[in-house]
């Protein structure tokens, strides 16, 4: 009986591996999914999956640490240190465990103790970065990041980091600096343009204004469905329209680009459709955006 039991169930065995590696190529952070497929698959399956159990142990164990499920993770954890000892992998996965205990000194050590090892070793420099973050020692942290980046200049998550600790520090300058080197790598990224357009739009004055609507605009012309952009497009146009160092016809071409914007607003609440009472309220405050536009124009 227990032989035909097992027999059913097994077809559903590579449908699950099957999902979790689709989870892991394309980055999913659904951790708790990842957490009750592939615990199933531990307890059910292990013996079957192969060299993917060792994969699988390790995708489960981050995904368990996200959940709060510290039992699940030490058995993954431990799993792993029995096949793989002295591995830099799994001592960094350890680590990660330290982390989300919150013994942040012990997860510092054995990251340095990997590096005195492997001075290249790109996950434990970025796991130290993230605990500098999570104490809220953000100043540490670009300084970390600024010094890896010297070493890789050519890693793009950094810099995207590094723009992120700049804006929540309040410093502008430095983070377009960084974003501008993501566009020069990634030039059809509509999310680079737009947060770039964010912090020349936060910095403010008429040469940042402009730029702000510039880069709006290529967000869109890449994605014409980025919303947060088109708004974007909307108050950097307006904002340089009502600047009175702007002369009479970036004025007037502010205007037009404003309207526009706002016209599109309006068109994409409208089929979004009336019916929702949250659209019903967003499409009033739209309605109302147009009616001041046409004020002004006039």
């Amino acid at each position: 009986n227990l032989n035909i039991f097992s027999l059913f169930f097994l077809p559903f065995a590579p449908d699950m591996r099957d999902k979790m590696r689709k989870w892991r190529e394309e980055n999913y952070r659904n951790s708790e999914q990842i957490v009750d497929v592939g615990e199933e698959l531990i307890n059910e399956y292990a013996s079957k999956l192969g060299d993917d159990i060792w994969i699988i142990y390790e995708q489960v164990m981050i995904a368990a640490l996200d959940c709060s499920r510290d039992d699940l993770a030490l058995f993954c954890l431990q799993e792993l240190r029995r096949q793989f000892p002295g591995s830099h992998r799994v001592k960094r996965l350890t680590g990660m465990r330290f982390e989300a205990m919150e013994r942040y000194d012990d997860a510092i050590q054995l990251y340095d103790r990997i590096l005195q090892e492997d001075s290249t070793n790109t996950a434990a420099r970025k796991r130290k970065i993230a605990i500098r973050k999570a104490q809220g020692k953000n100043l540490e942290a670009i300084r970390e990041l600024n010094e890896y980046l010297e070493q890789f200049v050519g890693d793009q998550e950094a810099w995207h980091e590094l723009a992120e600790l700049y804006i929540n520090e309040h410093d502008y300058a430095k983070a377009a600096f960084c974003l501008e080197e993501l566009m020069m790598t990634n030039p059809h990224n509509h999310l680079y343009c737009q947060q770039y357009a964010e912090v020349k739009y936060t910095q403010g004055g008429l040469e940042n204004l402009e730029l702000s609507r510039k880069y709006f605009a290529q967000a869109l012309k890449l994605n014409n469905r980025n919303m947060r952009a088109l708004f974007g497009l909307y108050m950097s146009a307006s904002h340089i329209a009502s600047n009175p160092k702007a002369s009479a016809k970036m004025k007037k071409d502010n205007m037009k680009y404003a309207s526009w914007a706002a016209n599109q607003i309006n068109r994409a609440y409208q089929f979004a459709g009336r019916s929702k009472k949250e659209t019903k309220y967003s499409l009033k405050a739209v309605e109302d955006m147009l009616e001041t536009l046409q004020i002004t124009q006039s």
